[in-house]
């Protein structure tokens, strides 16, 4: 197929593919009784995560690598490679996603694209009877959710999200422990993402290089112009806002995931406030005019509120050695480094995510009281549940990727409005002195703060951002106080790579 065709053209054989789902030859392995019936996938996107899933699925031998799908032929062939050396049958490399909706062999694709790429791909795939495991964030905004949420169930699909810790038993029991009481009443979570992150290079113009399709790449999002704005092409894209969601969206669906999952919350908060900045990197390069490409926040801390519960999360993109942080980090395993984590807040003691596969509770005296260890294996879940047809066994559906990425839209929407709100320690204390919470907000502030100058940052001539404090109607996803919160909550698509909303899917 070539991107000729029209999106209307698409859509029609989608919808009579997805009507006619339970005739392909392709399903009925999906539907078999013998696990040894080959499923066929195609993966999308092989670059970072993308490797990952090329790895899952070729150490499968009830899973075949059909296609590799990836819009840099470099990446594509390569990907193509490891899978012919792993398994002895070289997949096929298309450059465009489409080409393998139309094919009614494949029973599911497997998508680490780049966010802004990651709800189209899913809605069409799920529309052309395909099943779809989809990389976190599920989605680059909040509607883009809704509608994947909304297509899973209307044409009955499968659709995992790539939060694995949910498949991971240290998690799981942890998750048990709490519920059965272990710490006590939990309230509170925070999460953390200490996680140093480098400046992504000088803001100018770059040349894309020129075996990639820059139009299919960008897809969803605006074609900026013939020139990247950041000096590499791969991986880079998280810290620019048309295509990523900064650490808020890229680590933080792991860590807010997990806070909700422990607190019970299987919904949206009922408000959000953010404060930050993309801070550092002048001192960094010893540079006052230094601006970084970025435009995602490298240092921010989002207060979510859900009335009876609450969660924070701090993201620390500087480095936090011997930080500010250490009454915090304390209950990790160095006070050097990068954390990355979740600590839940019990009227008995603390129970710390420390790793993907390792929990630990504590007392209020910050003794040992259980340790939680084991990994799991997601993609496994996944394929199960492609054959049972069961999507109530799915470690993460879509409704859980849903809640937890609009954690991460929500926040950046706040940091958005208010980046321009430039103010002063004063000025951040008497905001949320205001702001209701179950944490200590002024002295979360002042760790932040602190970080920031033990960073070399001058906060008279570089201070943080304070967004607006925006309340959420968690049923109707919409902004209750907040126009211009409203108008940003959506971003508007290119011609032919129109996400539909929930309610056209």
């Amino acid at each position: 197929m070539t991107t000729q065709r029209t999106r209307r053209q698409f859509l029609q054989d989608s919808m009579l593919a997805a009507a006619a789902a339970p005739m392909f030859s392709g399903l009925a392995h999906a539907q078999g009784t013998s696990p040894n019936d080959k499923l066929l996938c195609a993966v999308i996107g092989c670059n970072g995560r993308g490797g990952d899933h090329i790895g899952a699925y070729s150490g499968r031998k009830d899973v075949e690598i059909a296609y590799i799908v990836d819009i840099d032929p470099k990446a594509g062939e390569k990907g193509c490679a490891t899978v012919e050396k792993r398994t002895g049958r070289r997949p096929k490399w298309v450059k465009d996603m489409r080409e393998v909706f139309d094919d009614k062999s494949i029973h599911f694709i497997s998508t680490a694209t780049p966010n802004h790429w990651h709800a189209l791909c899913g809605v069409w795939a799920m529309q052309a009877g395909k099943d779809a495991y989809i990389e976190k964030p599920i989605s680059h905004d909040i509607p883009e959710g809704a509608a994947l949420v909304a297509a899973a169930k209307k044409y009955g699909r499968i659709c995992q999200v790539g939060t694995q810790c949910r498949s991971n038993p240290a998690v799981q029991n942890a998750v048990k422990f709490m519920a059965d009481g272990g710490i006590g009443q939990v309230n509170f979570a925070r999460g953390l993402c200490y996680k140093r992150r480098k400046s992504i290079g000088a803001l100018g113009d770059y040349p894309i290089p020129e075996q990639v399709d820059f139009n299919l790449w960008s897809g969803p999002a605006p074609y900026t112009s013939p020139k990247l704005t950041r000096p590499n092409m791969h991986y880079d894209w998280h810290w620019q806002r048309l295509y990523g969601n900064g650490d808020s969206g890229n680590q933080g669906p792991h860590q807010t995931d997990i806070a909700r999952w422990g607190l019970g919350l299987n919904r949206h908060p009922n408000s959000v406030i953010t404060y930050g900045g993309r801070l550092g990197y002048q001192a960094e390069r010893n540079d006052p005019n230094y601006v970084d490409a970025g435009d995602t926040a490298n240092t921010e801390v989002a207060v979510y509120d859900y009335g009876d519960k609450c969660i924070v999360f701090e993201t620390r993109g500087l480095s936090v050695d011997e930080s500010a942080d250490i009454e915090i980090t304390t209950m990790f395993d160095s006070t050097k480094g990068n954390k990355i984590g979740v600590i839940f807040y019990g009227t008995e003691g603390y129970l710390v995510q420390r790793e993907y596969t390792h929990c630990v509770a504590y007392d209020l005296k910050g003794q040992v009281i259980k340790e939680f260890k084991g990994g799991g294996d997601h993609y496994d879940n996944f394929i199960q549940a492609v054959r049972s047809r069961k999507s109530e066994t799915l470690s993460s559906d879509a409704l859980q990727g849903h809640y937890s990425a609009a954690l991460a839209h929500l926040a950046n929407i706040s940091y958005y409005l208010g980046e321009n709100n430039k103010v002063s320690p004063k000025e951040a204390q008497a905001v949320l002195e205001k702001v209701a919470s179950r944490d200590q907000n002024i002295v979360t502030l002042n760790r932040t703060l602190r970080h920031l100058r033990d960073n070399g940052v001058d906060l008279n001539k570089y201070p943080i951002s304070m967004g607006p404090m925006l309340a959420f109607d968690p049923q109707k996803e919409v902004f209750t106080n907040s126009d211009a919160a409203n108008r940003i909550l959506h971003r508007e698509y290119r011609w032919p790579f129109v996400c539909p909303t929930a309610d056209k899917v």
